[in-house]
């Protein structure tokens, strides 16, 4: 497969292979749609003939907004066919997100995927001059709309056929022309620190990350996967579509974002990759579910869980379980763990994975206690597939050893340095940002770490907020929150600390759903979201968690202090990337007054912050927030 250095090349190879056997499946009111390589062949072939007839040429950029399934990425491969270069807007993305990344990426063609994503382009088409076209692949609701620069992928695919009549050859010889140095994609990153910046990447760096990462988990044509990571994000090419074209394997879309779950049970995929929010999200609906089941049900789970943990612990430290932890596990595996691996999509898993950023301790010893070998994989847009857990070498607290073919090194300041083949060229319209992030072949990934003694990397938080307490102690907040998050009442939390503070603080979000049924269960009466979140009784609940996470860090790091929000953290009021990683310093800058209060022994504060709701209204949220102590 060396000689494939572009993605159209590896489409080709694949058409020419494996012509009919399945590539792609989608479901559609509920019936799976197959889609072979020659139909993907054939889709991108002429959708790409439709973009050079409309005016495309190499070097413009598209962009690309949508929900996963397969015209996103037909039309993504259909631009690099014609040397042009993709770029990917998160489907949740608001008008005012949507334009600066077209702007800011000069793009002159969007493809869009419905009615909603196309409504976004036509609010923002006067401030995006270079847009020539808006393509839609999903018709419904758009049969009135009669403004010109809207077309149908239908369309735009018809007009590559006709267009190969006068320019037979033209796709074909495209794709023999591409080359590995050719800028296949700019994905913008989530933007923790202010705006996102766009990472400019390389066909031949994609492939090669995609490649290391199958070394490390050896996929082949037989194995379904489930395309559930947003296609903007880097990780989907990673983790995702690229080992798919250059393995075989069958990528499976589900229908709707909120069927994920019903979906994957029906495939049954051989290998899944979820975030560390999925993940959490998949130990929540356990814990959940326990909390509701029947008695019988609840007890077989308390009573079996210890032994996946026994088995899994032995796993970790390479021991042998006796004969009877054998015999017990047996038992657990009938009666427990495979109804629970079938009920959330796993029993087929060979590979299991997750990635993105730090993920709970707890939840990853729960998925393990399962009986499904979940691996930890670090990555970054700048720098690729990184490390990962190799079969067999688990360890709880680390990353992995590091990726085929990848250089690691400490810098003095701790942070990592790689250097590979898999890194990006820079940052489109940032030779500054570029300069200070590619340094004499190095990628300075911005990340603390350290490498203990077998090798495995140890990922602490983004350097930038390693904090340190007046008293000269030093945490990681993202570790407290991942820990916090491992509890069925708290949705999300930031730690707050460092510059000078003498001790730890949380802001915490409760789980209003899970909440507000504990709240019913206890007889406690409530109305919104901000009046439970202020009840004293919700109030001590969390607190049992937050002396739970306690118990695993030094004194001095612990929290003393936490607020329960008046309202959750939202990516479209910019708290959230649309990734859901915080935008930490964003946060503390809004949230001021109410850290102010936490560390000059303030008791209660009034907060009034704006809200964005979701068809555009604006409004304000005030409420009293109580400071509470541990």
């Amino acid at each position: 497969m060396d000689k494939y250095e572009t993605i159209p090349k590896l489409i080709r190879h694949n058409h020419e292979k494996w012509s009919q056997r399945t590539a792609m499946c989608m479901k559609k009111f509920g019936i799976w749609q197959r889609y072979s390589w020659q139909d993907c062949y054939e889709n991108v072939k002429y959708f790409s003939l439709g973009l050079m007839s409309l005016g495309l040429k190499a070097g413009d950029v598209v962009c690309i907004i949508g929900d996963n399934e397969p015209e996103w990425f037909w039309g993504e491969f259909a631009v690099q066919a014609a040397k042009g270069i993709t770029t990917g807007i998160f489907v949740d993305s608001i008008p005012s997100e949507v334009k600066y990344i077209a702007a800011h990426s000069d793009a002159k063609f969007a493809i869009v995927n419905d009615q909603e994503q196309t409504d976004k382009f036509l609010e923002i088409k006067d401030e995006l001059p270079q847009l020539k076209k808006v393509i839609y692949w999903d018709p419904k609701g758009l049969r009135n709309y009669d403004d010109p620069i809207l077309i149908s992928f239908a369309e735009v695919t018809a007009l590559g056929r006709e267009f190969e009549k006068k320019h037979p050859g033209l796709f074909e010889q495209n794709v023999e022309q591409g080359k590995g140095d050719d800028t296949a994609f700019i994905y913008y990153t989530s933007g923790t620190t202010g705006l996102p910046k766009g990472a400019m990447i390389t066909q031949r760096a994609l492939i090669n990350t995609a490649r290391c990462f199958i070394d490390r988990y050896p996929l082949n044509e037989k194995d379904d996967l489930i395309s559930n990571f947003p296609a903007a994000w880097v990780g989907d090419s990673f983790f995702a579509t690229i080992p798919h074209l250059l393995t075989g394997a069958r990528l499976n879309f589900p229908e709707e974002p909120e069927t994920i779950a019903e979906d994957t049970r029906e495939v049954g995929p051989n290998f899944v990759i979820y975030g560390p929010r999925q993940w959490e999200g998949l130990v929540s609906e356990i814990q959940i579910k326990m909390i509701d089941a029947h008695p019988l049900k609840r007890f077989i789970y308390n009573l079996f869980l210890p032994v996946g943990h026994k088995i899994a612990d032995l796993s970790f430290q390479g021991k042998k379980p006796s004969l009877l932890w054998r015999a017990l596990h047996a038992i657990a595996h009938v009666l427990l763990f495979r109804p629970l691996k079938d009920r959330l999509g796993l029993s087929k898993v060979r590979f299991a994975v997750t990635g993105s950023s730090v993920l709970s301790l707890d939840t990853f010893r729960l998925i393990h206690a399962i009986g499904v070998e979940l691996r930890q994989n670090y990555g970054s847009t700048e720098a690729g597939f990184i490390s990962s857990h190799g079969k067999g070498e688990i360890q709880f607290e680390s990353v992995g050893r590091p990726a085929l073919g990848t250089e690691v090194r400490i810098a003095d300041s701790g942070e990592l340095l790689v250097r590979s083949d898999c890194m990006f060229n820079g940052y489109h319209k940032d030779p500054e940002k570029t300069a200070a992030t590619l340094i004499d072949g190095w990628c300075h990934t911005g990340d603390a770490v350290h490498i203990n003694q077998d090798g495995h990397l140890i990922f602490l938080d983004r350097l930038e907020h390693m904090t340190e307490l007046s008293e000269g102690v030093k945490y990681a907040p993202q570790y407290i929150e991942g820990r916090l998050r491992f509890s069925p009442y708290i949705k999300d939390a930031m730690v707050i600390g460092g510059k000078g503070k003498e001790f730890v603080s949380a802001i915490i979000n409760i789980d209003f759903g899970m909440v507000g049924k504990w709240a019913e269960r206890n007889h406690i009466p409530y109305t919104t979201y901000v009046d439970l979140s202020q009840k004293q009784e919700v109030a001590d609940l969390v607190q049992k968690d937050l002396l739970r996470v306690n118990g695993y860090l030094p004194e001095p790091a612990r929290v003393k202090k936490f607020v329960l929000l008046h309202k959750e953290f939202d990516p479209d009021e910019a708290e959230l990337t649309r990734t859901r990683k915080l935008r930490r310093d964003f946060m503390e800058k809004r949230y001021q007054d109410l850290i102010d209060a936490i560390y000059h022994h303030g008791k209660k504060i009034t907060v009034s912050a704006p809200v964005t709701y979701r068809d555009g209204r604006k409004g304000t949220v005030s409420t009293a927030i109580k400071v509470r102590s541990i």
